[in-house]
């Protein structure tokens, strides 16, 4: 790990700033019942014809999901034209093998212990480490890579972002069903796999590259790790790719909450470095405080609360947003940056047409539908917020 760690500090050294790489997963379900299918390794197979889908799709933990890579983007627009050819290809080649994709943070009601976990090495060591825990992680999320040149810039970007982490989860809420009921949660799959993983979640304030990296020096001399990958926090530098990666929010339905989600992650990467550039002083907030605000997102979604944690007073979670937006603002100036979401994200429609008297079953189908119109290029209209 000495060495690992000295190549990624090298790397993040030489970095270039806000390069961007898109990642998305998705439930691989049957076209007739909606459950969930293991079909990972065939359709992994059948891409082999394909010229770009080997080195983009890759397996996630299980055999009934899979996952989509934009590879490097020296920009979003980049990152996002990439990731709309391959999941173009994907979308056709699922629809070829007579299977659907779905995007949200949960399967409704496919049971985790009839899953399998996929054989490769780095799996088979997360299942026999965790056991349940790893068994029970059937959860599908979205993560951005962005470029952040500087070794201590990076782990110092992260420190300012952990505030940040619980208003994007509470904007891309998309899990409220788990296990055939109604959870009561905006974000069950935060609630399965950031509570319940080891060195997961909002990570401690480090400041410099040395501390981290004694904390992770920590865990491999004690054999707490054998890679980094078993760092599982919502944000983190990335060692092979020199990126900040933002992993806390869930899954989208729809592509184009996917991209204005992305759009928003790479604004506050920006934004931060920008800040630490300019000097602008931030509070350090104990992770006991950001906690109470992870908590409100998984709980509650944009539907609540949320704790302004300077003043000390609450403010709607729907503002959340706005209050992103404001805060980004020089830096997507800069980059040139749109963020466009709909007026309601994921969990809330999920959750309105589950309360007019639809089935959980008929609100998946919708969700599944407004995923295989909007990934594969068919195209669906969405009502903007910003």
């Amino acid at each position: 790990m000495d060495l690992q760690l000295d190549r990624a500090y090298a790397a993040f050294e030489e970095g270039t700033d806000f390069t961007v790489g898109l990642e998305e997963e998705f439930a691989i379900v049957d076209p007739l019942d909606l459950g969930l299918v293991q079909r990972f390794e065939e359709l992994h197979s059948a891409a082999a014809e394909d010229p770009v889908l080997p080195e983009a799709i890759t397996g996630e933990l299980i055999s009934s999901e899979i996952e989509i890579r934009s590879g490097r983007g020296e920009g979003l627009p980049s990152a996002v034209a990439a990731q709309r050819d391959r999941r173009r290809r994907l979308f056709a080649l699922a629809a070829e093998h007579g299977a659907l994709l779905a995007a949200t943070g949960t399967h409704p009601w496919s049971d985790y212990r009839e899953q399998h976990i996929i054989e490769t090495e780095h799996y088979q060591r997360v299942e026999h480490g965790l056991k349940y825990v790893a068994w029970r992680n059937n959860t599908f999320s979205l993560h951005v890579h962005v470029g952040v040149h500087g070794a201590d810039r990076v782990v110092q970007v992260c420190d300012r972002l952990r505030t940040v982490a619980p208003l994007l989860l509470a904007n891309s809420a998309n899990s409220p069903f788990l296990d055939g009921r109604n959870s009561g949660l905006h974000s069950a799959r935060s609630q399965i796999f950031t509570k319940s993983f080891p060195r997961c979640g909002i990570p401690d304030e480090f400041g410099s590259w040395a501390k981290f990296a004694d904390y992770i020096d920590l865990l491999t001399s004690t054999n707490s790790i054998v890679e980094y990958t078993q760092v599982w926090w919502s944000l983190r530098p990335h060692l092979a790719f020199g990126t900040v990666e933002v992993r806390i929010c869930d899954a989208q339905s729809t592509a184009a909450e996917s991209e204005g989600l992305a759009s928003l992650i790479v604004a506050c990467v920006a934004q931060a470095a920008r800040d630490i550039d300019e000097g602008v002083p931030v509070r350090s907030a104990p992770r006991r405080e950001i906690e109470e605000n992870f908590w409100r997102a998984i709980r509650h979604g944009l539907d609540g609360r949320m704790i302004d944690l300077d003043s000390r007073q609450e403010y709607p979670a729907a503002d959340a947003l706005d209050r992103l937006l404001t805060w980004t603002a020089p830096a997507r100036a800069d980059l040139g940056v749109e963020v466009s979401l709909p007026e309601l994200n994921g969990a809330q429609r999920q959750r309105r047409m589950l309360a007019t008297g639809a089935s959980l079953r008929e609100v998946y189908a919708a969700t599944v539908e407004a995923t295989r119109e909007t990934y594969s290029g068919l195209g669906s209209p969405a009502e903007v917020r910003r």
